[in-house]
């Protein structure tokens, strides 16, 4: 890819300066790229990204989850643990808008490259700080990891069957989350910035998020003193809305009100439950599910997957079959959204990855650019952004600064 920015996106002219590593600060600052900003990664020299040599699955021996997180930023490979390493930073900082970092309590303090400092050198600086606790609060000084967050925020406590072990999602979403409010947090403080010319500091902290997407099982809890169980897939507070086997397989149904309730009751013939007091509204069948539900789980037995997805839809009833990854991602309807891009790479001339999910009519995101080999940018950016010669460059490479 070329770190040349672009005046065409609806983040044109805004550099972002990244100093995180592994999934949720390198999602933030990938959506930031998707959405225009000029993002320069800054890598150890060596190893880089933690998710460099996280594999398989890999291509060639370039490992996906680094892929996943990183299309269309600069690669810049800086020992921070160098003086003149830690100089480059400053300088980057001192011409960059975001800073986003996941380093430990402390540590870019001892760099000289704190929020403090770097705001002295830029107030203008939007410096957004990542951690599993916070960076105030008594286990500030603690790494978070996804999967000890997922257990302590409650969200495991929720995941799985009733009566079994609580289970984490497939995916980091702890981290996830975290990176997409770093997005949001980030755009607010540009707009602010717009108004006051200056730039602040924002302390996001997994645990925060993940909390805050206990969503209404929170607050039922919170409001109503009600403390939640696992329940499977099915779901706490409407009813039918869960997986249900058929004859040959399964399928998702979510029946979300009452009027699609009546609808379904005519299609798996019961009429007479549109009117029954146990089942007519969504508080009845949530306190009647016992009854209700294996009802609808020996009809649905009786026939195919293909013909209750047929049938249900037909009536306006959300429904779906339970895909696998691949399924879902060469789906007919994801095809169709554009969603996967052949995104063309110096090393294996293409690759196959995921364009940003945000569709904005106007300032489209910027097409998918191969994630970058590590270091790969360093030249080029340090000699535009900071007017090194080739010299200076040797000079810094020879003094492992920079490679």
């Amino acid at each position: 890819m070329s770190a040349e920015p672009r005046d065409d996106l609806p983040l044109s002219g805004i550099r972002v300066l990244d100093l995180s590593r592994v999934l949720a600060g390198p999602w933030c600052t990938q959506t930031l790229a998707d959405l225009g900003a000029e993002v320069w990664k800054i890598e150890a020299p060596g190893n880089g990204d933690d998710t460099r040599g996280w594999s398989p699955p890999d291509v060639d021996g370039e490992s996906t989850y680094f892929m996943c997180a990183n299309r269309s930023k600069a690669s810049i490979a800086v020992n921070l643990k160098h003086p003149e390493g830690q100089r480059i930073v400053r300088q980057l900082a001192r011409d960059a808008d975001v800073l986003v970092e996941n380093y430990r309590l402390g540590a870019l303090d001892a760099f000289g490259l704190s929020y403090d400092d770097l705001s002295a050198l830029n107030p203008g600086l939007i410096y957004c700080s990542i951690s599993g606790y916070g960076r105030t609060g008594p286990r500030a000084a603690e790494a978070g990891y996804d999967f000890v967050i997922q257990a302590e925020s409650g969200l495991m406590s929720i995941t799985g069957e009733p009566g079994g072990a609580p289970m984490k999602l497939g995916v980091a979403i702890t981290d996830l989350v975290t990176g997409m409010n770093g997005v949001q947090a980030i755009l607010a403080a540009l707009l602010a910035r717009a108004r006051t010319g200056r730039g602040q500091h924002i302390d996001l902290a997994l645990l925060d998020g993940a909390v805050s997407v206990l969503a209404n099982v929170g607050a039922g809890y919170l409001a109503a003193g009600q403390a939640p169980q696992r329940l499977g897939n099915a779901h706490p507070t409407v009813v039918p809305y869960q997986i249900f086997a058929t004859r040959d397989g399964s399928f998702a149904l979510a029946v979300g009100n009452d009027a699609q309730f009546a609808r379904l009751c005519g299609l798996v013939g019961h009429p007479e439950w549109r009117d029954d007091p146990a089942y007519a509204t969504s508080r009845a069948r949530v306190l009647n599910r016992e009854r209700l539900i294996p009802a609808l789980e020996h009809i649905f037995a009786g026939e195919d997957t293909a013909h209750w997805l047929a049938t249900v839809r037909a009536a306006g009833i959300p429904a779906g079959a339970v895909r696998s990854v691949n399924e879902a991602l060469d789906a007919p309807e994801i095809s169709a959204r554009g969603l996967v891009a052949d995104t063309p790479d110096a090393r294996h001339g293409t690759l196959r990855l995921l364009r940003s999910p945000l569709r904005l009519a106007g300032t489209p995101p910027r097409e998918p650019a191969a994630p970058p080999r590590l270091g790969e940018h360093t030249t080029q950016v340090l000699s535009r952004v900071l007017a090194l010669d080739e010299a200076a460059l040797e000079r810094l490479r020879a003094q492992g600064a920079i490679a």
